[in-house]
């Protein structure tokens, strides 16, 4: 199993590539709990941090597609970069300006977030060019979600490490910075210098005119529900349960079951349609959420945690490959961008649900918002079996786009520019 993910990182670039994009997207899987300390801080209420994480939430989720056309059509260094330094001066005016004036506060962390860099979908887009192979870069992928469980665990750990030691404007401040960083490190590259996505045809809808990808975004939709949903149920629990710490246990239990399922996902080769095998893996992700609703005693729970979390890193690797499959010429940043747009969305409706469903039902109604959201994403796929079986292959290309330069790739794979 190591020896496949050690080849990957051996490849020229590949290290740099993965390790500057998860630093230059710290702030990014931060922000939430950051916000929510410095606000606290700062003498505002849980009313007041909530509403500005959501504020950033929703910019990010606007911003993300944009920006990831944006790359398609001019580029990678000209806008993470640019992209990046604005992100991170929106979050050192909160950091500095404090709650005073709260409209320049959601202010700044709305610029924060809209200008929040794409680099996830750009290093999806890059792996090709750097990888070649086919089956190397659907490793890569794998090992994409596995390091985004990392980062997730590792980030909050970081920023209250930071607080404990200076405050939580030091936070914003190091998080924000290492952010740029990591940008500049990912742009500075060759395969990131170079890349130039393929010729696009002009459409406003840009990647959304893939049937496809609108099914596969459908899905995810709901897939990040389930999530969003169970961080605020698995809040419920503790507090059923007299100890916060057990909120902790069961977060650690679901990234360790993520971890696990997308390094053993990833070890080996996969033969079919990876359409067919999105639907079953999230049948399995489906199952794996609805015994929670049982929320047994603690060590049980974990358990049960620990098992629904196998199947997320899975599922997220194989939708990499049908976005790669799915995305109009031209418009892959763009297309991974709407994906991690998507997800977003759907796990800020979870937690907007999930929290009636608790004070409505009690814990178990809050898990079970979780199980609903996997039997939607599973049935959302099926029903649209015929159109996701039907990849974009030969769309019409403007005469005069930029060229493709990228030559790494074995012929016959899409690398997200489709011939």
């Amino acid at each position: 199993m190591a020896a496949g993910y050690l080849d990957i990182l051996r490849a020229r670039h590949a290290a740099r590539l993965l390790a500057g994009t998860l630093v230059g997207r710290l702030p990014n899987g931060t922000a939430p709990i950051a916000i929510v300390l410095f606000t606290r801080a700062e003498g505002g209420g849980y009313t007041l941090a909530g509403a500005l994480a959501a504020a950033y939430g929703l910019a990010t989720a606007f911003g993300q597609p944009l920006l990831g056309r944006a790359v398609d059509l001019y580029g990678q260094p000209r806008v993470q970069l640019p992209a990046a330094v604005v992100s991170a001066l929106g979050m050192a005016a909160l950091a500095v300006t404090g709650l005073g004036t709260l409209p320049l506060a959601y202010a700044a962390v709305v610029v924060a977030g809209l200008f929040t860099p794409p680099l996830e979908g750009g290093l999806r887009a890059l792996w090709p060019s750097v990888l070649g192979r086919e089956d190397r870069v659907h490793r890569a992928y794998a090992m994409d979600a596995v390091a985004q469980e990392v980062m997730f665990t590792v980030g909050p750990l970081l920023v209250t490490l930071l607080v404990s030691l200076w405050s939580p404007v030091a936070a914003l401040l190091v998080i924000n910075a290492l952010g740029v960083l990591g940008a500049l490190w990912v742009v500075l590259s060759e395969p990131s210098r170079v890349w130039r996505s393929a010729p696009r045809e002009a459409h406003w809808l840009g990647a959304l005119r893939s049937p496809g990808l609108l099914a596969l975004l459908g899905a995810f939709f709901f897939v990040g529900l389930a999530l969003g949903s169970i961080t605020v149920a698995g809040v419920a629990y503790a507090d059923d349960h007299g100890r916060e710490s057990v909120y902790g246990w069961l977060m650690a239990a679901l990234g360790l079951g993520a971890l696990v399922g997308g390094a053993v996902y990833g070890a080996r080769q996969w033969a079919g349609a990876p359409e067919r095998r999105l639907r079953g893996i999230v049948a399995l992700l489906a199952l794996g959420y609805l015994p929670l609703m049982l929320t047994p005693g603690v060590v049980a729970m974990t358990a049960l945690a620990a098992l629904a979390g196998v199947f997320l890193a899975p599922a997220i690797a194989c939708s990499f490959i049908v976005v790669d499959r799915h995305a109009p010429r031209g418009t892959v940043t763009e297309a991974f961008s709407w994906l991690v747009t998507t997800f977003g969305v759907g796990a800020a409706a979870g937690t907007a649900v999930a929290g009636p469903a608790v004070e409505l039902g009690g814990t178990a109604q809050g898990f079970a918002v979780a199980g609903a959201g996997g039997v939607a994403a599973l049935l959302v796929l099926m029903a649209t079996g015929r159109v996701l079986a039907a990849p974009v292959l030969t769309p019409a290309i403007v005469t005069g786009s930029e060229n493709d330069r990228n030559g790494a790739a074995e012929p016959g794979f899409s690398s997200g520019h489709k011939a």
